[in-house]
């Protein structure tokens, strides 16, 4: 539909053609296409979208042009961090597009306008040029491992948390080969039991409810270098899931809970994780481990029976939670739990054991054999510890054989080249010496000849 945009301004009548692609059809935004675009991609909500505009007033005036500043805008589509005509405009445009939007007020600066270049109840001219667009890295560190692509909106501001329970209906494809279609309800943090890799859920996370989105994700987050015996997914390989959020039912903060509400999560959530280490899930074990700790860390002013439990309850998350970052080969983790459970019980047979564990996958020989004799001294009967002091004495003594080993090397290479210059410096002085006698003799032999003479 093309409809025309009739202004009357002090400078004249101005008439500009275009189609309204506003969703209500009323007028707000034509746009006319000065060049067309190529491919048939748009740019989707939460898009990086790159481009060149020029602002003009109806009257000729340019207010604003990034050309002149001669370096492109961004900015993230359809998160409101434009005006709305953009917002609606951009969204249908096409990589080297080059279109004219005529925007009024509503979707520009409204009656307010935008003192001193823009006046109240102004229609804007725009000529907008899309150079490119990305999708939105949703990763902690923007290390470019989930991409996601929003089909469509969802609504609200809420986003499910770690331990929210979500209904999902998913899609996942690699070389554009489905490998998994399911409807799938679920527990933020349980995702692997159902056979989803970590960036599953981290995409969840990132969702509003009715939300529908494509997430691209490296091998990082998807399958990893050893890939999917399951899916039939190699090694290394990129995933895309397309993800629809239809619920989400979000796992109660801290702040929402009273302490005797936390008290009895916590040993909910303590059975829970248990039972998950049992059947080898320690990933799952330990996001249930970590609540018990986010919960009750902080926790003050609690009755004497209330402050037990918490305790109680804090230093076996602890322990249990260096319990399965040394079966996941995380000791940094496992070290950080036992030094924490030995600040709550500085003789703790198991929190000593753990951070001796803990010391040895670090090659920390020395402190782990510390940590293992204390074991000994404190509780006689663990013959695993008397076993591990022997063993941290076989690793000191080897360590100790390689050192000599690596330092009689060093030094017979610093003796070799040592006598490699001493070697050369002899050469050096009785060449000199060499040159001295054959002068001395030259001489002596034109002193002889002088006396024939």
């Amino acid at each position: 539909m093309t409809m025309t945009a009739e202004e009357q301004t002090g400078g004249g009548q101005h008439t500009m053609e275009g189609e309204d692609i506003t969703p209500k059809k009323d007028g707000g935004v034509l746009k006319l296409v000065k060049r067309e675009g190529t491919g048939s991609e748009l740019p989707m909500t939460g898009d990086k979208v790159f481009v060149h505009y020029v602002g003009t007033l109806l009257d000729g005036t340019h207010f604003d042009s990034s050309r002149d500043r001669g370096e492109k805008f961004s900015f993230e589509l359809g998160k409101g961090q434009v005006i709305k005509a953009w917002d609606i405009g951009v969204a249908t445009m096409k990589v080297g597009e080059l279109c004219q939007l005529v925007c009024k007020p509503e979707y520009a600066y409204g009656s307010a306008g935008s003192p001193p270049k823009i006046p109240p109840h102004a229609t804007l001219i725009f000529e907008v040029e899309l150079f490119e667009f990305r999708g939105e890295d949703i990763t902690d560190d923007e290390d470019g491992g989930i991409i996601r692509r929003i089909v469509t909106k969802g609504e609200g501001y809420s986003k499910p948390n770690e331990g929210a329970v979500v209904e999902v209906t998913l899609e996942g494809t690699c070389d554009e080969r489905v490998f998994d279609e399911r409807e799938l309800k679920f527990e933020i943090g349980d995702g692997e039991s159902f056979g989803l890799p970590a960036g599953v859920e981290k995409s969840i996370m990132a969702m509003e409810q009715g939300e529908e989105a494509l997430f691209t994700m490296k091998p990082k987050y998807g399958f990893g270098n050893a890939g999917s015996e399951k899916y039939n997914i190699p090694g290394g390989a990129t995933v895309i899931y397309k993800i629809k959020l239809t619920a989400f039912e979000k796992a109660k903060e801290s702040w929402e809970m009273n302490t005797a509400e936390k008290l009895e999560q916590s040993s909910i959530v303590k059975e829970k994780g248990t039972q998950y280490f049992k059947e080898g899930k320690y990933k799952q074990a330990s996001v249930q481990y970590k609540k018990i700790v986010s919960w009750l860390e902080h926790e003050s002013g609690l009755s004497e029976e209330d402050e037990k439990k918490a305790k109680a309850l804090r230093l076996a998350a602890h322990l249990n939670l260096a319990m399965c970052y040394l079966k996941l080969q995380e000791p940094n983790h496992a070290l950080e739990n036992c030094e924490k459970a030995l600040e709550m019980d500085s003789s703790n047979e198991k929190a000593l054991f753990r951070r001796g564990e803990a010391l040895f996958a670090m090659k920390e020989f020395d402190s782990a054999r510390d940590d293992f004799q204390r074991v000994v001294q404190l509780y006689p009967a663990n013959k695993a510890a008397k076993s591990q002091v022997l063993l941290c004495q076989k690793r000191i003594k080897e360590q100790h054989e390689k050192d000599k080993r690596i330092y009689a090397n060093m030094f017979q290479k610093f003796a070799e080249r040592d006598s490699k210059k001493e070697a050369e410096k002899v050469k050096s002085d009785s060449k000199e010496n060499g040159d001295e006698e054959m002068e001395v003799e030259n001489g002596e032999k034109e002193a002889a000849s002088e006396a024939k003479a």
